[in-house]
């Protein structure tokens, strides 16, 4: 995404983004997206930035080549002085393709990881030296959801990097080390040269830098020189393959997560829309890069990261239970009789499902939709019709069966203070926050809490019962809990103010006559057309983007 965010753009994103997307079907995306893209970084963001051993970043070099790198330091080395502003403490060793490239308004995409946690967020803006250190004027500023992002934990050694080794093409060894990766990180933007080729009242141009995963495999080696890179489902956003459209250009960096080093590449990128002879089945598209240059820089980091390859948890599903007519429970013990390590309510589980004809693991993460005080966990998944894992436990999954699963994670939970509460969902975005519903009913919590939630209609309906059940313990508590449900499409025989209290999609306005007052604090979780129309809305409606979290999500697959 490189639009700059000006009074006179009624959208963040560029005319290869939205190209991208109008391929894909997905254009309605444009016109909702925009409040979940901002101009500055949330306190969050800022937060979590600051807390990282290492940002990812993606740039051009003076032939307009785009290159990833990353930039490492000792704890505390990023700094957030303003929600627009980051400072970085680190510089680009000499053999790094962009050491010459970063000058004063040079454009970047810069990533923010936490490979143990799964968490993930963007910035895109301008970078310049300062000193012995690098300042971010941030642009723009967005989430990502933790899919396909394997888990592991980092470490400190001393550096000992080894130079550089250039060619036009890959090495054996080259080739081995990235068929056998199961992460990357891609970097793609757009030139000055494009902007002018692509004329306009309003040319943009800049950089974005995005993670990529898969199982050991899913990036083919089809020669010395060519890649083949599936394209799985996302938050359709498109920023890649947006940027792509308008400048075939690409960078790639594989990170040797033992050893430190870093194989950097560069060339040109091809998209298959619809591919009928995939090496994944479970591609939407392709992307086939043909390389121009290889930078490959052993011990180039001072980090190492240690794979998490073993899930923990062995839990066997003790009940398999339909909410509505695409979502279904699945109740899960341990296997071995012993006791369910606790988790916050809010947080999600990272599954691993051992799915016929699917080489290795299939890994996915689902909100505990359960009581944390419970003795076991709860899932609640909704069947996608294309989705490889939710069919699967739909379909195949049942009572008995074992899965495995790391221990409970995510930084989403209901914040520690007294401040009045919304809890707002859509769809299946109503797992996290039902389990927050549990929590504070069951502490008696004394704060107002709103839970509001939207679907389609009483068929769509999941947990009815269950929400009504725990509002009327709150009563009885004296608690002051309050719920309410909105129909977008009600059917004739749903019944206004008994099955629901509001028709139409929820807005900002419904949520600030609540009366929740200034200090209430709004947790949203939904798809990502939900969240950024919300989450616009109340702050035009005055409500400060401090006091907005949100979970998004996009299909489970």
């Amino acid at each position: 995404m490189t639009a700059d965010m000006t009074s006179r753009h009624d959208t963040p994103f560029h005319a290869g983004e939205l190209e991208a997307q109008r391929r894909a079907g997905v254009e309605h995306i444009a016109r909702s997206a925009g409040g979940f893209i901002r101009d500055r970084m949330p306190e969050q963001h800022r937060e979590f930035f600051s807390a990282l051993p290492f940002v990812v970043v993606s740039a051009g070099d003076a032939q307009g080549r785009p290159w990833v790198t990353m930039l490492e330091g000792e704890d505390g080395f990023i700094a957030s002085p303003d929600p627009r502003t980051l400072s970085i403490a680190a510089t680009l060793a000499e053999h790094d393709p962009l050491a010459e490239a970063i000058g004063a308004g040079t454009e970047i995409g810069m990533l923010g990881i936490e490979l143990a946690t799964r968490r993930r967020n963007r910035a895109n803006g301008r970078m310049r030296p300062a000193g012995d250190a690098f300042v971010v004027e941030v642009r723009q500023s967005f989430g990502n959801c933790p899919q396909y992002i394997r888990e592991r934990e980092w470490r400190r050694v001393e550096p000992s990097p080894a130079g550089a080794r250039v060619s036009h093409r890959l090495e054996a060894s080259q080739r081995a080390r990235i068929a056998s990766a199961d992460t990357f990180f891609i970097g793609t933007g757009v030139s000055a040269d494009a902007d002018a080729a692509a004329g306009g009242e309003n040319p943009t141009r800049g950089y974005d830098a995005s993670h990529r995963g898969g199982e050991p495999g899913f990036v083919r080696v089809l020669d010395e020189r060519t890649l083949q890179i599936p394209d799985y489902a996302g938050n359709n956003f498109f920023n890649t393959l947006g940027n792509l459209l308008r400048d075939p250009r690409v960078g790639l960096l594989f990170v040797d997560f033992e050893t430190g080093g870093m194989l950097q590449l560069t060339g040109r990128a091809r998209i298959d829309w619809a591919p009928r002879a995939s090496h994944d089945p479970h591609a939407q598209r392709l992307i086939e890069v043909t390389l121009e240059r290889v930078v490959d820089r052993p011990a180039a980091l001072a980090l190492r990261w240690n794979r998490q390859d073993e899930a923990p948890l062995r839990l066997e599903v003790i009940d398999k239970v339909a909410e509505s007519d695409r979502i279904t429970s699945f109740h899960l013990g341990d296997a071995d009789g012993g006791r369910l390590p606790p988790f916050e309510a809010g947080q999600h589980l990272a599954v691993e499902l051992a799915i016929p004809d699917r080489p290795g693991r299939v890994g996915r993460s689902y909100s505990l939709s359960g009581s944390p005080y419970a003795e076991r966990y709860r899932l609640s998944v909704k069947r996608e019709d294309n989705g490889l894992a939710s069919r699967f436990l739909h379909d195949r999954l049942e009572v008995g069966d074992r899965i495995s699963a790391r221990p409970p994670a995510g930084a989403f939970v209901v914040p520690p203070s007294r401040d009045p509460l919304v809890l707002v969902s859509a769809g299946v975005g109503i797992t996290p926050m039902l389990a927050m519903l549990h929590q504070l009913v069951a502490e008696n919590a004394d704060r107002p809490v709103w839970f509001v939630h939207g679907t389609q209609h009483g068929q769509t309906h999941a947990f009815r019962t269950e929400v009504e059940e725990l509002v009327a313990a709150s009563d009885a508590n004296a608690s002051r809990i309050h719920s309410r449900t909105c129909y977008s499409a009600p059917r004739a025989e749903d019944q206004a103010g008994l099955d629901y209290q509001a028709q139409g999609r929820i807005t900002a306005g419904d949520l600030v006559a609540l009366g929740a007052g200034p200090e209430a604090r709004y947790l949203l979780c939904g798809p990502v057309g939900f969240l950024a129309e919300l989450s616009a809305g109340l702050e035009a409606e005055g409500i400060g983007a401090e006091r907005i979290d949100f979970e998004t999500f996009g299909p489970a697959g």
